[in-house]
Order: C-alpha cells, then structure tokens, then sequence
C-alpha cells in the first residue's frame, strides 16, 4: 500500500478523480467500465486487508470509474454477507472525501448498504448527500422509493444480488 503525496497542484486528488471521469459517449466505454470494476474490486481488496487504505491513486481511480452508471451498479452488487463490512467502511471513507460532483454515487452505494444493515436514518441522511451533490441522480431517487416503501432490507439485498451477475456480463464480455 503506497501513499502518494502531491505534486504541488492543491487540487492533486480531486484533478485525478476528474481524469477518471468516464464520458458515456466515449469508444471505449466498455473498457473504461472494466477498468472501473476492476478498481472497485482491487480497492476493496486493499480494504479488506489493510483496512483505510491510503492509495490515492486508487481511490481516485475507483471515485473516477463511479461516475459511469454500469461500473456503479457493479459496485452495489459486489459485496456479500462476508464482506458487507468491508464494503460499508470503504464506501463511509470514500464517501467523506469524495469530491463534489462524485459524491451522489458513493452516496447512494453507502446508502443501500446501510440500508440492507437495516440503519434507514444513516441510509436516508446518505441519500440526502447523494441529493445535494446531483439533485437529479437517479439512483437516489430509486432508493428514496424503496426505503420509503419499507421494502425489506433482505429483500433488497437479494434483488441487488440477482442483477450483479447482469451487470458483471456486460462489463465482462
């Protein structure tokens, strides 16, 4: 686990969150879709055995790849009862450094964990974060419904869990 340090710019993390970006216009979606994936799982492994991770580049590298709706959708359904801790302490960490304009992702990720954790105010506060930073993201206003239709948290972990093998064929083909 490498820590980088600034390159003199103030603005070092939040300019390599930025050019991770993924343009969903660009001709290599799909590989910027795996490529996000494969931060997600890798950060999550560095999780998983050091705890907060302090690899910038990566955590910058994941924050980025969010921003294209497949890799976030990906990244709700990778956890699993084993690692659902793992998970929610990542997405807390990232979700308090994120940058503005990609903080609605890892919100709403954050948010669905604690809500399948069965805490609804931490999971609505989290989707009042996601709603101040993109007032119109989708998936907030998806789970704003389902945690409002007191949908059973298991129930929502098994629906999330049925779509992840859908959505890791098509970042995977």
């Amino acid at each position: 686990m490498t820590t980088k340090k600034s390159t003199g710019s103030d603005n070092y993390f939040e300019d390599c969150v930025k050019s991770f970006y993924v343009d969903p216009d660009s001709i290599d979606l799909n590989i910027l879709q795996r490529d996000g994936a494969s931060a997600i799982i890798d950060l999550a492994n560095d999780f998983a055995k050091f705890g907060v991770n302090g690899d910038t580049d990566l955590i910058a590298h994941a924050l980025g790849r969010l921003s294209d709706i497949q890799v976030r959708d990906f990244a709700l359904g990778c956890h699993n009862a084993e690692t659902l801790e793992t998970y929610f302490q990542m997405w807390e960490h990232l979700l308090a450094i994120a940058p503005c304009g990609f903080i609605a992702p890892v919100a709403c990720l954050f948010a669905s964990l604690a809500y399948e954790r069965g805490d609804i105010p931490l999971a609505n506060k989290s989707l009042d974060r996601a709603a101040q930073d993109d007032p119109e993201y989708s998936l907030t206003i998806l789970l704003r419904r389902v945690f409002s239709s007191n949908w059973p948290p298991a129930a929502f972990a098994a629906m999330r869990a049925d779509l992840h093998p859908k959505v890791s064929a098509a970042i995977f083909r």
